[in-house]
């Protein structure tokens, strides 16, 4: 059982974090397809140098025998331990638009405190929005661009981009739980479930960090450099590419998975995945969700947001 104590504690040294901004969750747990969420947290704390609002108690709220954390093993000394992190910043993306961040692994106990927690800060700090982010596994090819569900109370959102919108139970994440609970009160709140190839779920697939990085910036207006994850990406592929081609089995797989998927983007959804997989995104893809993201920005947005102006 974790210990009694506090849930969180404010940094001393916080800075002061602006009102209206949008808040973006990222949170590792019980699923995360092609590393999507872990990944993410990593490009956040390596180039978007969040700085901690907030740290919570990981002592209260991690289960350390399910998720052991790593401990460096030098020789004949032990030299470096990993905590496991959960901390509320604030950062900037690639042009230094300010934004909250939620970031760290996902809470293994104290479920409803730790949300009442999280919605009682969003409305302490009068953000915007609020979108997280995280992936399963679907059998989907490769070879198509990375499809969303997307849920939440941002309709815009929903249509332009859900292209599976299933009815059925699922087991919860805190995230689930967060949505749920942030839609009770109103506030503007979108998830994007990032369906990854059921092939490559286990592995480090580039593609769905930066599936996650395109959510995000297309509900928020954010920018991040993607260009490492790009070249990754293309490096993977290439190795999948030539695995699928020396394989009749894996060449028969993906073929079935191409048809069942274009097949079901022709007819039974409107909605259009937001990245290509490979190559970067045209102009003139770039300018379309730009374009749709101001279309559906709320009346009076300028004045609060104006690195987007």
């Amino acid at each position: 059982m974790p210990l009694s104590g506090p849930l969180y504690e404010r940094v001393t040294s916080a800075p002061p974090v602006p009102a209206g901004l949008p808040l973006v969750v990222a949170l590792t747990g019980f699923t995360d397809a092609g590393s999507a969420v872990s990944r993410v947290v990593d490009h956040f704390r390596t180039d978007h140098e969040p700085e901690p609002v907030v740290s919570f108690n990981a002592d209260v709220l991690f289960d350390y025998r399910a998720r052991r954390p790593l401990i460096t093993f030098d020789g004949d000394r032990l030299v470096e331990f990993q905590p496991p992190r959960l901390e509320l910043s604030l950062a900037h993306d690639s042009l230094g638009q300010p934004f909250v961040l939620l970031a760290g692994y996902e809470p293994d106990f104290a479920w409803e405190a730790f949300v009442d927690t999280i919605v009682g800060l969003t409305e302490g700090l009068q953000v915007r929005s609020v979108t997280w982010v995280h992936a399963i596994p679907m059998p989907v090819p490769h070879t198509r661009p990375l499809g969303t569900t997307v849920s939440g109370t941002r309709t815009e959102l929903t249509e332009a981009h859900s292209v599976w919108k299933p009815h059925t139970q699922v087991p919860a994440t805190a995230g689930h739980l967060l949505e749920y609970r942030l839609t009770e009160t109103g506030a503007s709140v979108a998830g994007f479930v990032l369906l990854i190839p059921h092939y490559l779920a286990e592995t480090d697939f580039p593609a769905a960090a930066i599936a996650a990085l395109d959510s995000i910036s297309v509900a928020t207006g954010l920018v991040f450099d993607s260009d490492v994850l790009r070249e990754e990406n293309r490096e993977y592929l290439e190795k999948v590419d030539g695995q699928v081609e020396g394989s009749d089995e894996l060449t028969a797989m993906l073929h079935n998975l191409e048809n069942r998927y274009d097949a079901y983007m022709a007819g039974a959804t409107q909605a259009q995945p937001i990245i290509h997989t490979g190559d970067l995104p045209s102009a003139d893809e770039l300018a379309a969700e730009l374009e749709r993201f101001l279309a559906n920005r709320p009346s009076g947005d300028d004045d609060r947001h104006p690195g987007l102006g």
